[in-house]
């Protein structure tokens, strides 16, 4: 099928909807503009670039059983940063789905206009069990930032300004056996036409929810469990997931990734949080060259380049109207950091100002060495 028939047949569905009541219809979304500046840390050179952004959520329910979902996202990239990365508009609007909902515009030296829709799906509801069919966002993970069970899309703590994440092109079936256990199947198609299929059954015992997974994709076989409750107030999260290689070729025979959290609300209602990370196929030490962070293969095999990882974040809500936090992650084998604090503004109850930055501290060829320092300010409107 070819971008501008997708794109005609979202529209028809979209201006088809607007005819029936208002309350079977949702749509929302948003506005935004980012300003970045980058400071290089092997440059005196101040490098600047600029995205201006908004999106759209559509909800149409049928009726009681059948609901359909779509969204729009429209992005503009532009300046020094676009000029200097090697091929950023077709990294920008490339599609690793199966369907190819993504086209870009227009682009040029220093510019990239493209669209993306990373949700378009069809859900069927009838009593305790579920269907859903489409580009949908298959979340199996728990914990905050690092989450090994999230197989189909995975993403990275660093993509801050893409809160939706990214969606699989998948067939999700679901049955709940109760309010607490549930039995899901998934198949999902990339744009290699590799299949990858996963089941996941969710209980709870002792106050805590488990769920185990167990899959099949081109590469792996894969098996996994996750946690979630409590130890007295404190919150305690948990995930690992093995994967068996299939292939001959693969970098590795067997890799497990696994990751621990925890978290805690003060009284004043300061929130801090730590995560563990392990990857058995991680390295110990330093690189032997350099790698670009920005084109990572980012998956649940590969959430960090270390061998150990560790998370630590607090926030705290200095006004109603202003939150800070930061965050930091630790490669303890090589002693880099990337730390990144951040400030929000409630403008109005639909208007937001976002400073942040992210610091990134580190010998060369060390995991977040060298990157230097990003300064972001964003401006979003909600409607």
């Amino acid at each position: 099928m070819k971008p501008v028939i997708k794109y005609s047949f979202l529209l028809f569905l979209f201006f088809q909807s607007v005819i029936f009541s208002q309350s079977n219809l949702e749509i929302n979304g948003y506005l935004q503009n980012m300003e970045t500046v980058w400071v290089p840390e092997i440059s005196d050179s101040w490098i600047f670039s600029n995205s201006i952004a908004n999106r759209f959520n559509l909800s149409f329910f049928a009726n009681d059983n059948l609901i359909f979902k779509a969204s729009l996202r429209n992005i503009f990239d532009y300046g020094q940063f676009v000029s200097m990365v090697p091929s950023y508009s077709n990294l920008a609007s490339e599609d690793d789905g199966y369907l190819n909902l993504t086209k870009k515009i227009t682009s040029g030296d220093s510019y990239v206009f493209y669209s993306n829709i990373d949700r378009l799906n069809l859900t069927y509801v009838k009593d305790n069990f579920e269907i859903q069919i489409g580009r949908q966002r298959i979340n199996w993970g728990i914990n905050s930032v690092w989450t090994p069970n999230d197989i189909f899309n995975s993403s990275s703590f660093i993509n801050f300004d893409y809160a939706e994440k990214p969606g699989s092109d998948a067939l999700r079936v679901q049955y709940y056996f109760d309010y607490a256990s549930s039995l899901e199947l998934v198949g999902k198609l990339d744009i290699k036409k590799d299949l990858t299929l996963a089941a996941k059954y969710q209980i709870n015992k002792w106050d805590y929810d488990f769920q185990f997974i167990g899959g099949l994709s081109e590469y792996d076989q894969i098996y996994g469990l996750g946690w979630s409750g409590s130890i007295a107030t404190s919150g305690f999260t948990g995930e690992a997931t093995y994967f068996n290689s299939r292939k001959s070729d693969q970098s590795y025979d067997q890799l497990l990734v696994s990751s621990i959290g925890w978290n805690y609300t003060f009284s004043n209602s300061l929130f801090v949080s730590a995560e563990l990370l392990y990857n058995s196929e991680g390295r110990v030490g330093k690189l032997q060259s350099r790698v670009n962070l920005f084109d990572l293969d980012y998956s649940a095999k590969n959430l960090s380049q270390g061998r150990y990882s560790i998370f630590l974040q607090s926030s705290y809500p200095i006004t109603s109207l202003i939150n800070s936090s930061i965050a930091g992650i630790i490669n303890p084998t090589d002693n880099s950091l990337f730390v990144s604090p951040s400030a929000e503004f409630s403008l109005n109850e639909d208007v937001y100002l976002l400073l942040t930055s992210q610091i990134f501290v580190g010998d060369v060829f060390t995991e977040w060495g060298e990157y230097g320092e990003f300064y972001y300010m964003r401006i979003k409107w909600n409607f």
